[in-house]
């Protein structure tokens, strides 16, 4: 009676890999949304270094200059 308990109770084959294919896509999931996270944080500094960076008045001037255009 005993061995018919255990049997009953250890996952059979099919569900050993059907846990494994659910570890698989888990893992894969949050490869991507580790990714994703990357990206927005790169996206989101980029876009703050452009917004923080200062124009120098200076380089309007050179460049209306170039174009023939008067200066401000």
């Amino acid at each position: 009676m005993t061995s018919a308990t255990i049997r009953l109770v250890a996952p059979t084959q099919v569900e050993r890999r059907l846990l494994g294919l659910a570890d698989l896509l888990r893992a894969l999931v949050e490869h991507r949304i580790e990714r994703r996270a990357r990206t927005r944080t790169l996206a989101l500094d980029l876009l703050r270094e452009q917004q923080a960076r200062r124009q120098d008045p200076h380089a309007v001037d050179h460049m209306l200059a170039q174009l023939g255009l008067p200066r401000r």
